[in-house]
C-alpha cells in the first residue's frame, strides 16, 4: 500500500490523470465554456437578435403594474396562476412577465413561457417560450447540456473533474528551480506542437484561478443541497425564497392592486429598487416582491423580500439580507461570483475570457496530444494566411456576424427539437446498454 501511495503523486500519475480527464470530458469543458462564456451577454446577444426589445427613444413614465399586467392576462387568457414581472434593468429595457409552467412546454424541466412588454406603453411585443431562443437554448447547453434532470446533474459533477482537471494542471505546470526559466517560453516559430504546448501552458497558468472558482460555485448551484448543508442555511437557493407564506384574512371584493402591493413593500425599505413581482395565487396567495437594497451584490435576483397579503394590504413577513447569518451570506455569493455579476464590468468580461479559454485548451491540448502520438504532423505556422484571414474578417467581420446572428438563430429554432429529442433517445439507449 505504501508503494501504490508513494507512485500515485508522482509527476507521471498527474500527467495521466489530467490527460484522461481532457480526452473523456474534456470536449464537455469546452462546451460548457464556450456556452458560458456567450451566456454572460445572453441579454445583450438576445436584444442584437430581436432588436424590438429595445426601446430606442424612451419617453414619459411608466405604465402601472396593473396595466402592464392586465396586457399580459389579455394576451395570453388562458394561463391562469401565478405570474412574475421583471423590471428591466435599464430605460431601454421591457417588462418581462414569466409564467412558469405552461401547459404547451409542462414537462420540460425549465421552459417557461417569457412575455416581454414595453413598460411605457403596457404593449406586449413579444411571447417566447425558454429553450426556444438561441439565447436560452444556449445557456441550457451550459447548465444541463439540453439533458434536463440527468444533464443538471451531470453538470455539475463536471464542476468537480474541471476542478481536478485545473488543479493536475498546475501541479504540472510548476516547475523546478533549475526550470524556472522554462515554462515562461513561448516559441510561435518553432512547429504546431511546440506553439499548441506554449498556449496551452501560458493559458492555463493565466486562467487557472478563475476556473477553478468557476467550477466550485457551477458545482455548489446545481447541488444546492451540499450549499445549504455547508452554510448552515435553507432556502437560500438561486432564484429560491425559502418561505412559504399564506393569506389569514378573509378575501373580500377590494383586493390590493400590484402597484398598491409594491407600494407598501418599499415602505421598509423606501431607498430599494424594484426588481420583481409574483402575483397570488388562489385565495391564501399573496404577492412576494423583490427590492435590491444598494450593499447587495446581486442585481438581476436580489434577496430583499416583502410579503403583502392581497386581501388586507398589510405585509406579511420581511426578508432582509442585512441581518443574514454568515452562512446565508456566503450562499449569497455563489450565483453573481459564478456570473460575474458580484465583480461589475470588468469581472464579467475577465468570465467572459475564462470561458473562452477552456475552449482554447481543450483545442491546444487536443493538438499537442495528437502530434505526440503522429496523428498530425508538425509543422511551421502558416502565418502569412492567419493574417489573409484577419484582414478578410476585418472588412467583412459586421456583414458576416449579422448573417451569422440571422441564420444562427433561424437553425436553433428549426434544430433544438431534434438535437434534444436525439440527445435523450441516445441516453436511454446507454442506460438500455448499462441494465444488459
Amino acid at each position: 500500500m505504501q508503494f501504490q501511495i508513494k507512485h500515485l503523486f508522482t509527476r507521471t500519475a498527474w500527467l495521466k490523470i489530467h490527460l484522461y480527464l481532457a480526452l473523456s470530458v474534456g470536449f464537455l469543458f469546452a462546451l460548457i465554456g464556450l456556452s458560458g462564456s456567450l451566456s454572460i451577454y445572453r441579454a445583450d446577444i438576445d436584444n442584437l437578435l430581436n432588436p424590438e426589445l429595445i426601446i430606442s427613444k424612451p419617453q414619459g413614465q411608466y405604465q402601472s403594474l396593473d396595466k402592464i399586467f392586465a396586457a399580459v392576462r389579455a394576451a395570453h387568457p388562458n394561463k391562469t396562476g401565478s405570474w412574475t414581472l421583471e423590471m428591466p434593468e435599464s430605460p431601454n429595457g421591457m417588462v418581462t412577465a414569466w409564467f412558469e409552467k405552461p401547459s404547451e412546454t409542462f414537462f420540460e424541466l425549465y421552459a417557461p413561457l417569457m412575455v416581454s412588454v414595453n413598460p411605457y406603453t403596457a404593449e406586449v411585443v413579444s411571447s417566447r417560450f425558454w429553450g426556444s431562443t438561441f439565447t436560452t437554448w444556449i445557456l441550457d447547453i451550459h447548465t444541463q447540456l439540453n439533458l434536463d434532470s440527468f444533464g443538471w446533474n451531470t453538470v455539475g459533477i463536471l464542476g468537480i473533474f474541471l476542478f481536478i482537471s485545473c488543479l493536475t494542471g498546475l501541479i504540472l505546470w510548476w516547475p523546478s528551480f533549475s526550470k524556472i526559466t522554462e515554462v515562461f517560453k513561448f516559441r510561435p516559430h518553432n512547429g504546431i506542437m511546440l506553439l499548441a504546448f506554449d498556449i496551452h501552458r501560458w493559458l492555463g497558468l493565466l486562467s487557472a484561478f478563475s476556473l477553478i472558482l468557476l467550477a466550485l460555485t457551477g458545482f455548489l448551484l446545481s447541488y444546492p443541497s451540499i450549499l445549504e448543508k455547508f452554510t448552515g442555511s435553507t432556502g437560500m437557493e438561486h432564484g429560491q425564497t425559502g418561505r412559504t407564506i399564506t393569506s389569514t384574512a378573509i378575501p373580500n371584493n377590494h383586493p390590493t392592486g400590484l402597484s398598491a402591493a409594491t407600494f407598501v413593500a418599499q415602505g421598509p425599505f423606501p431607498k430599494a429598487q424594484l426588481r420583481r413581482v409574483t402575483t397570488p395565487t388562489g385565495d391564501t396567495g399573496v404577492y412576494r416582491i423583490n427590492l435590491r437594497q444598494n450593499s447587495e451584490i446581486n442585481h438581476r435576483h436580489p434577496y430583499t423580500t416583502v410579503w403583502v397579503d392581497r386581501w388586507s394590504g398589510q405585509i406579511k413577513e420581511v426578508r432582509n439580507p442585512r441581518e443574514f447569518s454568515d452562512g446565508q451570506v456566503f450562499a449569497t455569493w455563489i450565483w453573481p461570483l459564478h456570473t460575474g455579476e458580484a465583480l461589475g464590468p470588468s469581472g464579467r468580461l475577465a468570465w467572459f475570457f475564462s470561458g473562452i479559454s477552456l475552449f482554447i485548451l481543450y483545442i491546444s491540448g487536443l493538438i499537442r496530444w495528437l502530434c505526440k502520438i503522429g496523428k498530425i504532423r508538425d509543422q511551421k505556422v502558416n502565418y502569412a494566411f492567419i493574417y489573409s484571414l484577419i484582414t478578410v474578417i476585418k472588412t467583412k467581420g459586421v456583414f458576416w456576424s449579422i448573417k451569422l446572428y440571422d441564420y444562427s438563430e433561424l437553425l436553433i429554432k428549426k434544430a433544438a427539437p431534434h438535437i434534444r429529442q436525439m440527445y435523450k433517445e441516445t441516453l436511454e439507449k446507454l442506460i438500455q446498454q448499462t441494465k444488459k
